[in-house]
Order: C-alpha cells, then sequence, then structure tokens
C-alpha cells in the first residue's frame, strides 16, 4: 500500500511545495521571500472564500470586510490595548469574524446569485465608509500602526524586522497555513461539506432530499468569515500598517481573482492562485504601468478559455497523459503476457 501512495504523482508534487515552502526564506532572496510571507496570508483567507464560491457556489464580492477586519483587530489588539500574543489576536479575531459572518450571512444568504454577491459588496463598502469616517477610532484614511507581536510567548521586539518575518513569523505563518488546510480539508470532505456540495449543484433537490439550503449556506458563511479573518490577521504584521483600502471592493474583486487564477474547483487552486497573483503582479508592476490593464485581460482570458483555472488546466492535461499511459500499456502484448 505505500509503495501505491509513493507512486502517486500528486503525493510528489505535495512534497515539493512543501520542501519550496520551507527552504525558501535561507535560499532565496528576502524579497521574494517577503512576497512568500505574503502568499501565506492570502492561502489562509482564500480557503475561507472558496469555501463559499468553490464549495457552497456563492460569490462574494465583499469578504474583504472580514480580511481587513482581522487586520484591523491585529492594530487594536496591539496598540490600544496591549495584547501582543498572536495566539489569542488570532482567536479574538477569528471570533469576530464568525460573530460578525453570522449577523451578516443571516441577511446575505436569504438571496442568491447576483442579489448575494451585491449584499455583500454593499456589507464590504459599509464597514470601508466606517474605517474611513471614524477617524479618531480607525486612524482614517492613514490607518492604524500594527506592534511586532509575541510567538508563542516570545518577545521579539529586539530582533531587526526582516530576519523577525522571515524566521520565526514565516515558519509560525507556514504552521498555522498547514493547520488551516488540515481543517478545512476535514471540512470539505464531510457530511457538511458534501451537502454544500449537493446545494451547489442543485438546491431544489437538496431541499427535496431534507437539506435545509439556508441554514448550511449561513454556516458555510460564518465558517468562511472566520477564516478570512484569520487571513488578514497573518498578514497585518508583514505590512506593518493597516487601512481602509484593505476592504475596498477592489480588494474583494482581487480575491475573487486569485480564486479565479487558479481554479475553485479544486481545493489547492485557489492556494495557487495567490500564489500565481502576487508574483505575477510584482513581476508585471515593475514592467509597466499599466498592470491593471493586462491583469483585466488575463482574467478575460481565463474566464473564456479556461474557466477551471490554472490548477483545471493541470488537472486536464494531467488526465490526458493518465489516459494516453493506459492506453498505451493496454495495446502493448508484452504487459498483457506478464499481467
Amino acid at each position: 500500500m505505500a509503495y501505491v501512495h509513493m507512486k502517486n504523482p500528486k503525493l510528489w508534487v505535495f512534497l515539493a511545495v512543501t520542501l519550496f515552502l520551507l527552504i525558501m526564506p535561507r535560499l532565496g532572496s528576502q524579497y521574494l521571500s517577503y512576497l512568500l510571507l505574503t502568499f501565506l496570508g492570502y492561502a489562509v483567507a482564500l480557503l475561507g472564500v472558496n469555501l463559499l464560491f468553490g464549495i457552497a457556489g456563492l460569490l462574494s464580492f465583499g469578504h474583504a470586510l472580514f480580511f481587513a477586519l482581522g487586520a484591523y483587530m491585529v492594530a487594536f489588539l496591539t496598540t490600544k490595548f496591549g495584547v501582543l500574543h498572536m495566539e489569542a489576536i488570532l482567536l479574538i479575531a477569528i471570533v469576530a469574524g464568525v460573530l460578525l459572518g453570522a449577523a451578516i450571512g443571516a441577511v446575505c444568504v436569504r438571496y442568491i446569485k447576483i442579489y448575494f454577491g451585491l449584499l455583500t459588496l454593499a456589507f464590504g463598502m459599509l464597514f470601508y465608509s466606517f474605517l474611513l469616517k471614524f477617524y479618531y477610532f480607525t486612524g482614517g484614511d492613514e490607518g492604524m500602526r500594527v506592534l511586532r507581536p509575541y510567538l508563542l510567548g516570545m518577545d521579539l521586539s529586539a530582533v531587526p524586522k526582516m530576519q523577525f518575518l522571515l524566521g520565526k513569523y514565516y515558519y509560525y505563518a507556514l504552521a498555522a497555513l498547514a493547520v488551516a488546510s488540515f481543517a478545512m480539508w476535514r471540512i470539505v470532505s464531510s457530511p457538511f461539506g458534501l451537502c454544500l456540495m449537493a446545494i451547489r449543484d442543485n438546491p431544489e433537490k437538496a431541499n427535496y432530499l431534507g437539506i435545509d439550503v439556508r441554514r448550511y449556506r449561513w454556516y458555510a458563511f460564518i465558517i468562511s468569515g472566520g477564516y478570512t479573518a484569520a487571513g488578514g490577521v497573518l498578514l497585518a504584521p508583514v505590512l506593518g500598517q493597516v487601512d481602509p483600502t484593505l476592504t475596498y471592493w477592489t480588494h474583494s474583486g482581487t480575491l475573487v481573482f486569485m480564486i479565479l487564477l487558479g481554479g475553485f474547483n479544486t481545493f489547492f487552486g485557489p492556494m495557487l492562485g495567490a500564489f500565481l497573483y502576487i508574483f505575477l503582479q510584482d513581476t508585471v508592476m515593475s514592467l509597466i504601468p499599466y498592470w491593471r490593464f493586462v491583469f483585466g485581460a488575463m482574467l478575460a482570458f481565463i474566464v473564456i478559455v479556461a474557466p477551471g483555472g490554472v490548477a483545471g488546466v493541470i488537472g486536464s492535461l494531467w488526465k490526458k497523459e493518465a489516459a494516453r499511459d493506459s492506453a498505451r500499456n493496454n495495446a502493448d502484448p508484452g504487459s498483457e503476457r506478464s499481467a
């Protein structure tokens, strides 16, 4: 059995990616490692966003609200209340994301398709206006500073910033992504996740089978809010300063773009999309000033030519190659005699 698993190409790809993430800060440049650290925060958030989009079939245009909520929680707790333990900050932010997700989701899941998307967009812009206008509370358009948190009780304030970020904090965020991915994998593979897929594919039939469609969508929205807030928490110390643009509608569009780029039909597709988006954006921005034009053309190309995203294209090529190998082995008379 172990030999069969070792022959699985997906296992080798997973091990290669894991090894790459582990050794990159030691081998790569500081700048590339910093971009990779940014990816870790977005990857956690996209696990939650794709639970709604890819698994439950609900497209949100306002989930940057929860991302900004997590980031601002770090700023508030570290600067206003003196809470510096990262574990406590993560827990408080996730609870805040869950509670806010429960309140907003109770309204939004009553509607579907474009009405759901517009409602989430409206709530996101309300939060943006709150952050922008309540200057004495949120810092307005100047934002808020994020103090360096403790990691596992360790005060690392004396460590230089880049050494802190690309050292212990990088591996802390990587461990958080691993735990979040495992937990989401269990959720998606559970009967709850299967019910969400049934609702996505045919809500009328799911309701006929006894699944409370609205309640399950609400649960998915709540979990998604907690995950997206956790992603914002992980990114805040990397940025060092949070501002209202984190919850602007264009940032919600960025989250959706990442999912479409990587592929929403696969579990790791959104993470791949976040990785490609961050590094492509950095490359294109360094070449031409009109990088948004390039990304708009890319989005149109993906929607028309490869709606399954990069992961979908890779999966299709993989299946075709496996089919060719199977046909070649079946046509080989020597393989039949050896069998």
